[in-house]
């Protein structure tokens, strides 16, 4: 059996959140190190309960470091070398990235469409925020622990939390895109508070997106098109009567075409209403002329103005 001189955890893993030393065949003694690097705490265990926790640095272990330890191993005259305990480095940076999606669509109601399903998705990062508490409820005595074997648990906490928030927010569905910040914060403070209870902090948490069924996204589409339209009738009306135009100077044939298929309605309009300014016009024209104006005397048939009182050929009354 060896003397541990040198207690650390020395490892580049992204996704390990808990690293038990091999002590089978080794024994720590009075006097020996134990180097806690950033990002990382040591907890010393004797059969499965929790004792001492170390914060980054280096330490000789003796009596005045280990009390938990000494009370639990009974150690009557202080630190008694050697001695076997149970060594696990706690890995307390973020673990970013971690992703979440509501498997099932959350059901709210909506002032405007009802009672509407929708989904949403997004990240979150955390990290180990009490590593005493989190070895107690969560990863227990086993030689490693990896952010994989407990996100599916953090993801249902999450959802669970979304769904209510959600639900109690009243904001309507077309206003959600607009939210996401306040959603993600709102979020945060409510699972942080859950997963403090098993040690952990939750650091960020976003939102990512809303997505909305698929007949309701169908229907604003449709709706935003008819008023982008309806605002710009005039302007699409004169480009078709414009290009309808064009082809039919090209091929004759296709004027009585035209007019038959679809753009016989407007095109009709704008030309009946060409024609009918344009008979407004020669009726004026002629009018000014006097060709209209003009009556024949009932006795000598001469021309006269029809609002004359006598025949201009006869200087008498007609």
């Amino acid at each position: 059996m060896g003397m541990l001189k040198l207690i650390e955890w020395k490892s580049d893993s992204r996704d390990t959140i808990v690293y038990r030393v091999d002590l089978e065949k080794d024994y720590i003694t009075k006097g020996s190190k134990l180097t806690v690097r950033e990002g990382q705490a040591c907890v010393f265990c004797d059969k499965g309960r929790m004792a001492d926790v170390f914060l980054p640095g280096m330490y000789t272990l003796g009596t005045d470091n280990v009390p938990l330890l000494t009370k639990l191993m009974s150690w009557k005259y202080g630190f008694e070398s050697p001695f076997k305990s149970d060594v696990y480095f706690v890995n307390t940076r973020q673990f970013t990235g971690e992703k979440w999606g509501t498997k099932n669509p959350i059901i709210i109601r909506d002032a405007d469409y009802g009672a509407v399903r929708v989904r949403a998705f997004g990240t979150y990062a955390f990290k180990v925020d009490d590593p005493y508490v989190f070895l107690t409820e969560i990863s227990g005595a086993v030689s490693s622990f990896r952010s994989s074997e407990i996100t599916e648990y953090l993801r249902s906490m999450a959802v669970t939390r979304i769904s209510d928030i959600i639900g109690e927010s009243k904001v309507p569905v077309l206003d959600m895109a607009g939210n996401l910040v306040e959603f993600g914060e709102q979020v945060q403070k409510g699972l942080d508070e859950a997963f403090k209870k098993i040690g952990l902090t939750v650091t960020q948490f976003n939102f990512e997106n809303f997505s909305l069924p698929e007949a309701l996204e169908k229907a604003l589409d449709e709706s935003a098109s008819l008023g982008i339209l309806g605002k710009n009738m005039h302007v699409y009306m004169q480009k078709a009567q414009a290009d309808a135009l064009k082809d039919a100077a090209k091929n004759p044939g296709m004027a009585g075409a035209t007019m038959g298929a679809g753009m016989g309605v407007g095109m009709g309009a704008a030309f009946g209403n060409m024609f009918a300014n344009m008979n407004a016009q020669n009726a004026q024209g002629a009018q000014g002329a006097g060709g209209a104006d003009t009556v024949t005397c009932p006795k000598c048939g001469a021309k006269m103005p029809a609002k004359a009182q006598f025949c201009p050929e006869r200087g008498t009354p007609h």
